[in-house]
């Protein structure tokens, strides 16, 4: 199927224009005439220029979000699923998922199921989402499972929105400071320079070291710009080995503060996941190994494949959570709790709605820690450029009152 630019006449000689979707050139031409339009011109839609970042999927998860629930809503209302994949297609703004969906529903149409559609577009789709509807499709609960996953989607989000912010105020003062301290060494420490040099005064040491630094910065600005880029490749390269992305991971989990937040989020993330999938009748090895591929930081998913390979030999899934010594112990005796009394999902859905709850708080909390923390931090370094520059006036004005 493709989509189809056409000019026509009504009967009445109304000049018309659109787009169409159909297989082939003749088939648009022959339902606009079905639609008592004489097409005067048809012709295939250009393909829209897409940009992209490597290993992106191009859709944003508010947008999966959107549709699944959408989806969800039709298929509860009885809708076939051709028939619902036909009125969501037009209705996507995004090109890269228009696109994709029209190839799903083609997919579907020909008789393929819809998870098996879904999997051919695995940076859409991943995993979890497939294993979900591929349960729904044989359990028969495929809009119950597509209102589940829209609202693990948005969970999900709401959760890695939480965390993303944590980070973004710290960094923004950051920046900050250090444009300051960029304008004082290149414009202003040399003002004050010119006039220490007519006072022919020997100027304080800490005077001196602030216009070194002045003169350092503008004569080897450009490794200063270089450094942190030169890092930031390095940084990329270590995360793309397995090894580097599992020491770094690490070191993300056990830093002081941000450690914190990421565990907490890590626990709700997989929690939350299980408890969908369990629920969902997906069998729990499936769902460990699914979650596990889901989750970003490795530790966790490591972890989480250890805790598989003991479920499967026939533990308990509280016992080898509780050897890797990741998670805290109120989620593996809960989690123990679960599988005594048979609602392991109820319990799991518990556990990721508590610790949601905890990273609002510490998110929260840790904004209002920095705040003046880095107000301080700013201060002192824009003030300590200011006083070194006053020293040598103070130090003048002392000697003339003497």
């Amino acid at each position: 199927m493709g989509l189809y630019l056409w000019k026509g006449k009504t009967r009445t000689g109304d000049k018309k224009k659109g787009e169409i979707e159909a297989p082939s050139l003749e088939a648009a031409e022959q339902k606009l005439r079905q639609k008592n339009i004489i097409p005067t011109k048809v012709k295939k839609k250009p393909k829209d220029i897409i940009l992209k970042m490597p290993g992106s999927s191009g859709v944003k998860p508010k947008e999966l979000m959107v549709f699944t629930r959408q989806f969800s809503a039709m298929i509860d209302a009885g809708l076939p699923l051709v028939q619902a994949l036909d009125i969501l297609v037009p209705q996507q703004e995004n090109p890269i998922f228009k696109e994709i969906l029209m190839n799903v529903r083609d997919d579907v149409q020909q008789g393929s199921t819809l998870a098996d559609a879904l999997a051919k577009h695995p940076k859409v789709f991943d995993s979890l989402f497939t294993n979900l509807v591929a349960a729904g499709e044989q359990g028969g609960i495929l809009d119950t499972i597509m209102g589940r996953l829209a609202q693990q989607i948005e969970k999900g989000v709401k959760l890695t929105k939480q965390i993303k912010g944590a980070m973004v105020y710290p960094t923004a003062v950051l920046v900050v400071a250090f444009i300051a301290v960029a304008a004082l060494l290149i414009f202003v420490i040399p003002v004050f320079e010119e006039m220490f040099a007519e006072m022919g005064q020997e100027l304080p040491a800490f005077t001196q070291l602030v216009i070194n630094m002045s003169h350092g910065f503008m004569k080897y600005w450009y490794v200063v710009v270089a450094v942190p880029i030169l890092f930031g490749v390095l940084w990329k390269q270590i995360r793309g080995t397995p090894t580097g992305r599992l020491q770094t991971d690490k070191m993300f989990l056990s830093a002081p503060i941000f450690g914190n937040i990421i565990r907490k989020g890590s626990v709700a993330g997989f929690t939350r996941t299980m408890s969908t999938m369990v629920s969902s009748g997906v069998p729990i090895l499936d769902s460990l190994e699914v979650v596990a591929r889901a989750n970003s930081n490795q530790v966790i998913s490591q972890g989480i494949l250890y805790a598989r390979q003991k479920v499967a030999e026939g533990s308990t899934l509280s016992e080898p959570l509780e050897q890797t010594g990741i998670f805290p112990n109120m989620v593996t005796q809960m989690v123990h709790i679960g599988e005594s009394t048979g609602a392991l999902d109820d319990m799991l859905g518990k556990i990721a709605d508590f610790y949601e709850e905890e990273v609002d708080a510490a998110v929260a909390g840790l904004a209002s820690l920095l705040e003046p923390l880095l107000m301080v931090f700013l201060a002192v370094v824009v003030g300590g450029f200011l006083i070194a520059m006053y020293l040598p006036i103070f130090s003048m004005a002392g000697a003339v009152a003497g």
